[in-house]
C-alpha cells in the first residue's frame, strides 16, 4: 500500500464497512501457462515479441522460504534504511532501487517485494494499464485507491506478472502481495470467496513461476484453504482481533509467520513467541523504525 507520492500501510481492510481498454484474450481460468509464459505483455499472435519474459522457475525446492523465527523488517515509507539488524526486508518493488536491493543482498539479506494484487493505485508507474472497468470503489480512508474485480484474471494477472518480473530483475527473493481480501470488503463489484480463491491461488502460481515465494497477506478465513499454495504469510494485529490461533495451519505446516502489531507495547510477544510467530511493533505509516520482539 502506497499513498500519493509515496508508501504507507494501513490496517488490515478486512476491517473496513462492509474509454474501456480491450483485455487480453486468452484464457487463464483452467491454467495459467499463456499468462506466465507472456507476463504483461501483447496478445498471442500479434506479431511482436513479449515486453517482458518471464523465466519458469526450476523445482519448488529451490526458491528462499523465511525461516519461521527469522527477524524482519518491513518498511513501505521514508528513505529505506539499510542498516536495520534484521534478516529479511520487505519492501516495495517499485520504489526500491536495484542499487539498494544489491547493498542488502551483498549484507546477506533476504528481500520481499511488496505489491498490491487486489487494489489499483493512482500514483503507479503501470495505473494507466488498467480499464476503467476494472476499478472498483475507493479504499476507504485511502482516496488514491480503488478495490479490483479480481474476476478479471484476463486483465489483473498480466499486470501483477510485469510487477512481479520486476522483482526478479531486482533481485528479490519473494513477494507480498496486498489486499487479497476483497470480497469482505465493499468493493463496488459482487465477489465471493470463491472468487478470492481463484484470484489469490493465481498469484500465488505467478511468483512460483518466478522461482519467487509468496507470501498470504491477512485474509485470515482462508487460511486453511490456501496454506498449501503459500509459503508464508505476513500478517496485521492478529494479538488486537484475536486471530493469532488462526495461523496454526502455518505454524504447524513449518512455514514462517511475520507478524506485526501497530498499536501499545512489546508485551504481546510472550504469546506470538510461543505460537512461533516473528513479531514486531512498528508505527501504521511503516517507516524505519521498529520494535522486534
Amino acid at each position: 500500500m502506497a499513498g500519493s507520492a509515496g508508501r504507507r500501510l494501513r490496517a488490515s481492510p478486512r476491517r473496513a464497512p462492509g474509454p474501456r481498454v480491450k483485455a487480453h484474450p486468452w484464457p487463464v481460468v483452467a491454467g495459467l501457462t499463456v499468462v506466465l509464459a507472456l507476463g504483461a505483455c501483447g496478445s498471442p499472435g500479434d506479431g511482436g515479441p513479449p515486453a517482458t519474459q518471464a523465466v519458469q522457475a526450476g523445482p519448488a525446492d529451490s526458491r528462499w522460504l523465511p525461516a519461521p523465527t527469522t527477524s524482519w523488517q518491513w518498511q513501505l515509507s521514508g528513505d529505506l534504511d539499510l542498516e536495520v539488524d534484521a534478516d529479511v526486508f520487505d519492501v516495495d518493488y517499485e520504489r526500491t532501487t536495484r542499487a539498494e536491493a544489491d547493498t542488502l543482498k551483498r549484507d546477506g539479506r533476504r528481500l520481499i517485494c511488496y505489491l498490491s494484487a487486489g487494489s489499483w493505485e493512482d500514483f503507479r508507474a503501470d495505473a494507466g494499464a488498467f480499464p476503467p472497468a476494472v476499478l472498483g470503489d475507493v479504499l476507504s480512508g485511502w482516496p488514491n485507491e480503488q478495490w479490483l474485480d479480481i474476476r478479471r484474471l484476463d486483465v489483473l494477472l498480466p499486470i501483477m506478472a510485469a510487477r512481479m518480473d520486476t522483482c526478479v530483475e531486482k533481485g528479490f527473493d519473494a513477494v507480498e502481495p496486498d489486499n487479497v481480501d476483497g470480497y469482505l470488503n465493499a468493493t463496488g463489484f459482487p465477489l465471493t470467496a470463491a472468487d478470492q480463491l481463484a484470484y489469490n491461488r493465481a498469484v500465488a502460481e505467478l511468483a512460483h513461476f518466478r522461482g519467487l515465494s509468496v507470501a498470504l497477506k491477512n485474509d485470515v478465513d482462508q487460511i486453511p484453504d490456501l496454506v498449501d499454495d503459500f509459503d508464508f504469510a505476513i500478517n496485521e494485529e492478529c494479538v488486537r482481533y484475536a486471530e493469532c490461533d488462526l495461523y496454526d495451519p502455518f505454524t504447524d505446516a513449518g512455514k514462517a509467520v511475520l507478524h506485526v502489531e501497530y498499536q501499545g507495547s512489546l508485551g504481546f510477544c510472550a504469546e506470538t513467541e510461543r505460537r512461533g510467530l516473528s513479531s514486531m511493533l512498528k508505527p501504521l505509516d511503516l517507516g524505519a523504525v521498529r520494535r522486534p520482539c
